[in-house]
């Protein structure tokens, strides 16, 4: 959600924060903006795309050795060229702020600056903090103090860069509940909210702290630490090698990213597992050094996660329950971090995001910690993310950058993640054999192999999506673990194509969602070949005696026969407990496939972000 990008270099900066804010479109945006400084400080801002913005650039010449730029997502004050960032403040002297986040107090110190004679000229919260940085400058006439000192009265969540018109010379950077990081550079220093922004002109990386406040310069930096002091600590921060490539950022041959993203999962699953793929057995300890200790204390999970991620953690939950023997509970982590939660002892929290800046999953996480939960564990895409500092235990599902906004194989990289987190705690709890442990370890390993032939199915769904395209809801069924994934593929098919869709549980059926049915409401069903394949069964005939159309995705030994408006497609195989992981790559072949044919933009569909930031 919303993208900063910040660079001073002895070159023209123009085109680094050009290509710094394509590569920062997926996480969605509504506007976009740059300021540098030359000769005072130069802004260019359109409510139209990256491709726009770089068109008025080049129409207007502008160019400078310093500037910052953003793509913003509107909270406050609605898509508009005077409400994009950069904000500025000033008259002597402007400076210009980006920021990514939410400042919850914004109106009552709107109030007191407006009682001092600054003017607002947008709805935001952000211009806020440039008249704050500009009233406390006055008082301090130095930009570092003056942020520091305009921080400490904030609340909420911020990423911000900030540069000014009287010393063009650095740009100060800080956060609080939103990434941020530097790129350290021999042409110059950059600032960036995230790592694939900053692959053209560096890979040495430095992830910013809670409360941390940098300054730049061409060819030098310092971090304080504003978390306890208003002007700071001096801290040191380590500087990491990034491994992400152009490749992997890149479409290679594809025409959207999440075609791309679906195609990657068996590769991706393979990482994730690439630690047992090869082992006899599982040690606990790649979940960390602490995780035997924690695990033989640990009688109870709690799973919080957000959107797809939340779905994953309902898997989880009856592997858990199934394999493990362990009471597990799922909460959504907006809801989980406002009421008033009982701490059980013996509890392992469990936060997954994919980015591992989800606002919400990480305000729940250390809510958890608050109340009396001793231990935590995060599952995540992004090494140095907030979420896996933020955890004792951790757990990478290495699937690469994910930039299609609808999450696909982060969330299958997840559930193999969960599945492999299961056995360990059964194993620990004595509830596997050493033989059972083996055939876990041999699922496991084939599971990339089943996940390339479940994208086998393409040909069929393509066929299907022409059907889809024309209707406007939608109803998706599954039973027992496979219910998360018909809630799944209904968020998918909502997300890209905009269908309405929404999740059953099949028995829920005659609880109202029957009324539904009709021969406009498509019905998907996920049928395995398991325990309850006959009530599922039962269930679907009471939706095709109303005449419903019901489209089926079964397993290839499925005892159930297509017939008029019962469309079947098969997978080539049943892989037991790994099921719903492989019943997930035909619901999100469906959904792209529909979006294509209503024409919708699959990378970036309306009105959502990829990373949810801010609350």
């Amino acid at each position: 959600m919303c993208g900063i990008i910040g660079a001073i270099s002895n070159a023209n900066i123009v085109p680094i924060l050009l290509e710094g804010l394509s590569r920062l479109e997926y996480r969605g945006y509504d506007s976009a903006g740059l300021v540098v400084a030359n000769h005072g400080l130069q802004r260019v801002r359109t409510t139209g795309r990256v491709a726009e913005l770089s068109n008025l650039v080049a129409t207007q010449k502008t160019q400078g050795f310093t500037g910052i730029a953003h793509t913003r997502w509107a909270t406050h004050g609605k898509p508009s060229e005077h409400n994009a960032h950069p904000h500025f403040s000033g008259k002597e002297t402007k400076i210009a702020v980006v920021h990514n986040g939410i400042i919850e107090n914004h109106e009552a110190i709107r109030t007191k600056l407006q009682q001092h004679g600054f003017h607002f000229s947008s709805e935001t919260d952000t211009e806020v903090i440039a008249h704050l940085i500009a009233f406390n400058l006055k008082q301090t006439t130095d930009l570092f103090k003056a942020v520091c000192l305009s921080l400490t009265e904030l609340q909420g969540a911020y990423a911000i860069a900030v540069i000014e018109e009287e010393n063009p010379e650095r740009i100060i950077a800080a956060r609080k509940g939103a990434p941020l990081l530097l790129g350290l550079g021999k042409e110059g220093h950059y600032v960036a909210s995230d790592a694939s922004a900053l692959l053209q002109v560096t890979r040495d990386i430095i992830y910013l702290e809670e409360g941390d406040v940098a300054e730049l310069n061409r060819h030098s930096y310092k971090i304080v630490n504003c978390l306890h002091h208003q002007f700071g600590e001096p801290v040191q921060r380590i500087v990491h090698e990034s491994h992400l490539t152009n490749e992997a950022i890149g479409l290679g041959t594809y025409t959207h990213y999440m075609q791309k993203e679906i195609f990657e999962q068996p590769g991706a699953v393979a990482n994730t597992l690439e630690m047992v793929l090869n082992a006899e057995s599982i040690s606990p300890n790649i979940f960390g050094s602490k995780a035997e200790k924690i695990f033989s204390a640990t009688n109870n999970i709690l799973i919080i996660a957000c959107g797809t991620s939340y779905h994953a953690g309902l898997v989880a939950r009856y592997w858990m329950e199934t394999i493990a023997g362990l009471p597990c509970s799922v909460e959504i982590a907006s809801e989980y971090r406002y009421r008033d939660a009982i701490a059980v002892p013996g509890t392992l929290v469990i936060g997954i995001s994919q980015s591992g800046e989800t606002a919400d999953t990480l305000a729940a996480l250390n809510y958890a910690k608050e109340v009396g939960h001793q231990y935590s564990l995060a599952i995540c895409n992004v090494p140095e993310s907030a979420l896996i500092r933020q955890a004792d235990l951790r757990f990478l599902t290495r699937a690469g950058p994910e930039i299609g906004v609808a999450s696909t194989k982060a969330f299958t990289t997840q559930l193999a993640s969960l599945l492999l987190l299961t056995v360990t705690l059964a194993k620990m709890r004595k509830k596997l054999t050493i033989n059972d442990e083996k055939q876990m370890i041999a699922a496991l390993r084939h599971l990339p192999i089943a996940l390339q032939h479940a994208l086998q199915v393409e040909p069929q769904v393509k066929d299907w999506a022409k059907r889809f395209a024309e209707k406007n809801h939608a109803l998706f069924l599954g039973r027992g673990a496979h219910y998360p994934i018909a809630m799944e593929g209904a968020l998918k098919l909502k997300e890209i194509s905009y269908i309405h869709a929404e999740a059953y549980a099949a028995g829920e059926l005659k609880h109202g969602p029957l009324a539904l049915v009709d021969n406009d409401m498509p019905v998907v069903a996920i049928a395995p070949n398991d325990q309850l394949l006959g009530k599922l069964k039962s269930n679907l005939q009471e939706v095709h005696a109303r005449g419903g159309r019901l489209y089926v995705f079964a397993d290839a030994d499925a005892n159930i026969e297509s017939s008029e408006h019962l469309y079947i497609i098969r997978l080539a195989e049943h892989t037991g407990i790994l099921s719903p992981i492989l019943h997930t790559i035909p619901l999100q072949l469906l959904a792209y496939h529909v979006a294509l044919e209503r024409g919708t933009d699959v990378d970036k569909p309306r009105n959502l972000a990829k990373a949810v930031t801010v609350e």
